[in-house]
């Protein structure tokens, strides 16, 4: 059996899944990886390859890495590829390239599209609150996730989820769908669902000002926006003329009194301490936090250490 020759675009861990998935298909021969150049990363600046590029120099694909794929993309021309798969590139990908395979190309993205198009569909779910989100395998076109669409796969989020947790779901359903939809994408059966421009919503990537926690919000708006940053980039307030990050966190039905943003105590519950902060009325529960300069630690280490020199003060 002839393999379809696949050139794969992807470059964070959540692309990951979907180039293993393209290794275990029997039909499909990865001739070749395009990611982000690789970048400097921590406090000593240390070059780190990209996590996609991590996995296909394990199976001995070739790897590409151009700053600019608008500008540098002749070695998909030398490539020739039946068939390109995209899964968070980075990079808009543009029309002289898609216009190469013969089978097309298309984009696994973490979102019910049309809804929350861009680069950041996962965190911003949560954030906005949505009760569900899912995976759309869809037609690339010259607008950014814009393309008709060919598959979908629904999943509820869940109260307790944080980015991370539907991060690692999605990555699963995003494999999931790939493998049900390639038989299809490869032999021309599918079909196609124009995307409903008026239901458009957008995903921009987070940004430094979405990091700071505004208190006066609803509770729920609060709790989403903390869940929705972990494990990153995680949100923060200001307490003392420092910032406090909050890296674990949990509802409550306490009710309190006290203004938005006030530390109110430490409240033990399941042998779990946490930082209880007044918001909307009721109770927040913060389970891990970060003082500005110093590692993260539980509520339980920060009241034994510094932790009551904080009661009573407000984070803005």
């Amino acid at each position: 059996m002839k393999k379809v020759k696949t050139l794969f675009m992807g470059t964070p861990e959540f692309a990951c899944s979907i180039l293993e998935q393209l290794y275990l298909e029997e039909t499909i021969e990865v001739v070749g990886l395009i990611s982000q150049p690789d970048r400097k990363v921590g406090r000593k600046q240390v070059i780190v390859p990209t996590p996609t590029k991590v996995i296909a120099l394990e199976h001995n694909t070739p790897v590409y890495q151009p700053e600019k794929l608008k500008a540098d993309y002749e070695m998909v021309k030398e490539i020739q590829p039946d068939l390109i798969i995209t899964c968070a590139y980075g990079q808009m990908v543009p029309d002289e390239v898609l216009s190469l395979p013969k089978l097309g190309c298309f984009n696994v993205h973490a979102s019910l599209l049309p809804k929350l198009r861009g680069g950041a569909p996962i965190h911003k779910a949560i954030m906005y609150g949505e009760k569900e989100t899912g995976i759309t395998i869809m037609e690339m076109v010259h607008k950014m996730d814009a393309g008709d669409m060919i598959s979908q796969k629904r999943i509820p989020i869940e109260s307790y989820m944080t980015m991370g947790d539907l991060y690692h779901t999605l990555m699963k359903v995003g494999s999931e769908l790939l493998h049900e939809t390639l038989p299809s994408l490869l032999d021309g059966t599918y079909t196609r669902t124009p995307q409903d421009e008026s239901q458009v919503t957008y995903a921009w990537n987070v940004s430094k000002e979405e990091e700071k926690i505004d208190f006066t919000k609803s509770y729920r708006e609060v709790y989403d926006h903390m869940r929705s940053l972990i494990p990153s980039p995680v949100s923060y307030g200001i307490c003392m003329n420092k910032k406090i990050k909050f890296w674990a966190v949990h509802e409550s039905n306490l009710s309190t009194t006290k203004p938005n943003g006030t530390i109110v105590d430490f409240v033990e519950e399941n042998h779990q301490v946490s930082l209880a902060i007044a918001v909307d009325g009721k109770l927040l529960m913060i389970d891990e936090l970060q003082l500005e300069g110093k590692p993260k630690i539980s509520a339980r280490d920060f009241k034994n250490g510094q932790g009551k020199h904080y009661l009573n003060r407000v984070i803005e």
